[in-house]
């Protein structure tokens, strides 16, 4: 990164002549002034011969998968949800936010080699970083001997007659499914766990050093990859949990077939250890069985390797349902967000001791408040004293009602329309004994299709649809070189097939989930193309942590 803390590092190195050589790469544009400050300390040190090449890599963002991406991982609370919405920001402040944010989805463009059309909400956040990155897409084009964008830049990129459309909203838009609790595989490891760039960090009981029957269970924590070569992972990370569940003791079950298999074929053959090939070589067809077999053995090894991990993994996910009582929370909150009736009022599970943790009777209400729930404020306070007992931090609560007084939100309930969830009979293929799922006392939910606000929005910009969400969006083309007023730019007649979401101020897999089962039910009308970014990857505890500084800081 090209900051003037690396550059003074790099002129100290060189200082020192560490190098025969020096090969920079800057993940963004080296400014100026940088630049000649670089400049001076190699002469300085006089290794001007040394330095071989100065490149801008434009890689300033993180792709976690084929189609989502982040901006940072390190330094990422300068570009955070408080960051932007605190109220003593100052303007200099914000512009430097917005710049940040701009440069790395400079990057995204010019890794991709495109150029967006670019719509966006009015009055916001996504307003500005719209602005800001029109301008700089505009102002490169316009250089034509330099441009990052002509013919000879574009051979990294995928040539296509069809431009994207790149769709930038504000977390504002919907912050209560920043809250809710979920139900797929991959957001709820991301909810519960550690979860981290891919990285999952579980706790799990260790042998007692001591070895008595009595003694108390070390914990010690263990470290998984999730990555693209994970089959299991790319298939399952979608799927409601019971499912998972259920696909991980299938291959669990798959597994165990294909090793007694290959017991099997050595014991009828008399290789009980470890035999050299000649002997194997002698035997007629149950050898090429057995060859096949032990030529199969890495890949059985691999597949026992996720296994384990998944069914680690999963465990984990399930202690934490069955302590907080995860599937009553998402039930109810799907019934909330979709206005349906409740089966249990909501002080009930706020007063319940047994019902979770305080933060997710904090996250219940909340998303109770956010989804239009008929409350005055004397019965706001009711809760506020409900909660206060059951051990919850009121500040976030403070900042939400300050938030939607401010917001009038008035129309916000039916937002969330058309979800829900079935309950199905409980697990068929988790109730034999040898199972590794205990699931008694989960509820077998399967979620009802639907699209979150984000996915609404983006189906409209899409497919050209008129919406009372999207009429008042502005439009930037920064190919149109002369245009000044987004309103009178010439709108494009055809359906996008191909979109980028990008939302400031931090998202989650719940809306990234939604936004890939949209494409896969679309998939019969043509083939569409969606990637969600975000400033940040944020989990529920980590939002309304932010929430409670914002609220303590609005007293």
């Amino acid at each position: 990164m090209p900051t003037e803390e690396n550059i003074q590092r790099i002129c100290q190195d060189c200082k020192n002549q560490l190098y025969e050589s020096w090969y920079l790469n800057f993940i963004s544009a080296i400014s100026r002034h940088l630049l000649e400050e670089l400049a001076t300390g190699v002469l300085q040190s006089n290794v001007v011969s040394s330095v071989s090449k100065v490149f801008d890599q434009y890689l300033n963002f993180i792709s976690l998968e084929e189609d989502l991406f982040l901006l940072r991982q390190q330094g990422r609370d300068a570009i955070s949800y408080y960051s932007i919405n605190r109220g003593d920001v100052k303007d200099t402040e914000m512009d430097q936010i917005m710049d940040m944010i701009v440069d790395s989805l400079f990057s995204v463009f010019v890794t991709l080699g495109t150029v967006p059309v670019i719509r966006c909400p009015r009055g916001n956040a996504a307003e500005m970083v719209a602005e800001k990155l029109d301008k700089k897409l505009r102002e490169n084009l316009r250089d034509t001997r330099n441009s990052l964008f002509t013919a000879d830049g574009l051979q990294s990129g995928q040539f296509s007659f069809q431009r994207p459309l790149l769709v930038i909203l504000d977390r504002n838009l919907d912050l209560a499914t920043l809250l809710h609790h979920t139900w797929t595989y991959q957001a709820l490891v991301h909810d519960v766990l550690d979860m981290q760039l891919n990285r999952v960090t579980t706790e799990e009981e260790a042998a007692s050093p001591s070895g008595h029957a009595g003694a108390k269970a070390l914990k010690r924590k263990k470290v998984y990859d999730l990555g693209q070569n994970d089959k299991f992972w790319i298939a399952q990370k979608g799927s409601p949990f019971p499912a998972v569940a259920e696909a991980v003791q299938e291959a669990l079950d798959t597994y165990r077939a294909s090793e007694d298999e290959v017991k099997r074929l050595k014991h009828a053959m008399g290789l009980e250890g470890d035999e050299d090939d000649q002997a194997i070589s002698t035997l007629s067809d149950s050898t090429a069985k057995l060859t096949s077999a032990m030529h199969s053995l890495p890949e059985l090894l691999e597949q026992k390797r996720l296994i384990d991990m998944h069914t680690n993994i999963a465990t984990a996910v399930l202690d934490n349902i069955k302590e907080r009582k995860l599937d009553v929370y998402f039930e109810t909150e799907e019934k909330l967000m979709s206005r349906s009736q409740l089966d249990k009022p909501l002080m009930d599970i706020i007063s319940d001791p047994e019902a979770g943790l305080a933060e997710d009777k904090l996250r219940l209400f909340l998303i109770a408040m956010l989804c239009g729930q008929q409350m005055t404020e004397a019965e706001v306070d009711q809760y506020a004293v409900a909660l206060q007992a059951a051990g919850c931090d009121l500040a976030p609560l403070h900042y939400i009602r300050k938030w939607r007084a401010y917001t009038k939100m008035s129309s916000t309930p039916a937002t969330y329309g058309g979800g829900g969830t079935k309950t199905l009979g409980m697990f068929s293929k988790l109730m034999a004994e040898s199972s590794k799922f205990v699931m008694e006392g989960v509820k077998n939910l399967v979620v009802k299709k639907h699209k979150l606000p984000t996915t609404r929005i983006v189906d409209s910009l899409m497919e050209m649809k008129p919406s009372d969400e999207t009429d008042n969006f502005r439009y930037f083309d920064p190919k149109m070189l002369r245009a000044t007023d987004s309103g009178s730019v010439p709108r494009n007649k055809q359906p996008f097939q191909e979109a980028l979401v990008f939302v400031v101020g931090g998202g989650n897999y719940i809306e990234y989930q939604n936004l890939v089962d949209y494409v896969r039910s679309r998939t019969t009308m043509g083939t569409k193309k969606i990637t969600y970014g975000c400033t940040d990857l944020q989990n529920a505890a980590q939002f309304l942590k932010q929430f409670g500084q914002l609220g303590r800081e609005s007293f």
